[in-house]
């Protein structure tokens, strides 16, 4: 009993607050006599804490920028200053001073990351947006694009893709005939260098469809291998990655003319309607010598235009959708007025290919909320299972990675946990447990798409 009490006033005497606050030396010490509920409490206070300072970091070099003293001016600029005086190298210090430059002029942009509401990676994305804005976009229109891609980053469902996804719809608005920087091969580099001691250091910067191919080559190569006996595969995921790239390589040269087939051209799957895709839109510049920009407040806007999506590297514009078009393998495949894919051979249980090219088009990946597994990593999962009269259409499968799968599966008490359902716009959504959500709320997978409306 004693040792009881004595524990309980162990707990006790520890707040989140004072652990967030302290000295991070000793910490793991503090951190093992919290609860977990309280250790998660300090993980998003920390975060939420690291945006704070991020943004006072950012003013502060921007305040040097413009008014710098003697010790700044030995530097090439304010941000190798702060590499020089921090452990950040040189690319994360002229970052930080370039986006303290952008958020002068753009006042919103600041406001927001500066309430904390915005992360430093996603600021600097929309600021690059709105210092380049496409060809065709009229002025009038930058400040409502602005607006959707400040409600695209915030709040914690926010992630890189969403708001590369609103930007490319942004895009697609106001197509014109110059390639998005992401999709401009021109700024492709590829540095490779032998180092002193033997070894080889590569660096590049390339285009999405080119790192989408690359991507897709280096995926299957690169999965776990067990050992013979069953052991997991010790190697890191960066040493199966170099040794993917290495087979890769060695495949190619052993093949030496690699293409006497041909194969199928391209290597590489990229999802959009047939509407779009058919749709020739004129250069959008001859909207912006009108002033006649659309609605961007009007979600139809968005709902009514589609962009190419590439599995591993996300959004692509309808532009080079529509040039891959012309030299590629096309697969149709029928959807309702929702999005989503029409059934086919019901009755077998396993699906078929068809069937989950269909479920990569709906689902884009791994659909359990918040996970970014791409298709090539995800199983073909039923709701209602086989064994129990589930059949295999489309309303009862989805796409869940192997981790999740087996979380969906697993007899160790996470059953039922999870609930799958499928809704009125034959999508799966999520029902999480009340320990995790009291109301259980339904939710689903935002990672690769836009905004998720709830009906």
């Amino acid at each position: 009993m004693g040792g009881e009490a004595l524990m309980t006033t162990v707990f006790d005497s520890i707040a989140v607050g004072d652990v967030v606050a302290g000295s991070a030396a000793g910490v793991r010490g503090r951190l093992w006599r919290l609860h977990p509920s309280e250790v998660r409490d300090v993980a998003v206070s920390a975060s939420a804490e690291i945006l704070r300072l991020e943004a006072i970091r950012v003013a502060a070099v921007d305040e040097l920028a413009l008014n710098p003293d003697e010790q700044v001016l030995c530097y090439r600029g304010v941000g190798r200053w702060l590499a020089a005086n921090t452990m950040l190298q040189n690319s994360a210090g002229n970052k930080i001073a370039a986006l303290g430059a952008a958020l002068r002029v753009f006042p919103d942009i600041a406001a927001q990351f500066e309430a904390g509401d915005l992360s430093l990676d996603h600021a600097a994305l929309i600021a690059a947006f709105c210092e380049s804005p496409p060809k065709g976009m009229p002025d009038i229109a930058l400040t409502p694009s602005l607006k959707t891609l400040l409600a695209a980053a915030s709040g914690v469902e926010a992630t890189t893709t969403k708001v590369r996804y609103a930007i490319a719809v942004l895009e697609r608005i106001f197509e014109s005939d110059e390639p998005p920087p992401g999709e401009d091969n021109d700024l492709n580099a590829l540095r490779i260098a032998p180092t002193l001691n033997g070894r080889v250091v590569i660096k590049g910067d390339f285009d999405a469809l080119t790192g989408e191919m690359l991507l897709s080559a280096l995926s299957g190569l690169s999965m776990p291998k067990p050992a013979a006996d069953g052991t997991p595969d010790a190697r890191s995921a960066a040493k199966r990655t170099a040794d993917a790239f290495t087979e890769l390589i060695r495949r190619y040269l052993d093949n030496a003319a690699t293409g006497v087939d041909g194969g199928q051209r391209p290597h590489v799957n990229v999802h959009i309607t047939a509407k779009d895709l058919a749709e020739h839109r004129e250069c959008a510049t001859t909207r912006a010598d009108n002033d006649d920009a659309p609605d961007l407040d009007d979600e139809s806007v968005f709902e009514d235009l589609d962009v190419g999506y590439m599995p591993w590297m996300g959004p692509l514009s309808v532009s080079k959708t529509r040039m891959l078009a012309c030299d590629c393998m096309l697969s149709t495949v029928l959807m309702d007025g929702n999005g989503a894919p029409l059934d086919a051979t019901p009755l077998k249980r396993l699906v078929t290919a068809q069937q989950r090219i269909a479920l990569i088009a709906r689902d884009k990946g791994c659909a359990f909320p918040n996970c970014d597994a791409v298709p090539a990593w995800c199983d073909a999962h039923h709701i209602k299972p086989w064994s129990t009269g589930g059949l295999t259409v489309m309303d009862n499968l989805v796409l869940l990675c192997r981790s999740h799968h087996t979380l969906i599966h697993s007899t160790s008490g996470f059953r039922g946990i999870w609930e799958i359902k499928m809704g009125s716009d034959h999508k799966p959504w999520f029902i999480p447990p009340a320990a995790i959500d009291p109301k259980q709320r339904r939710r689903r997978s935002t990672t690769r798409q836009g905004p998720v409306h709830r009906d």
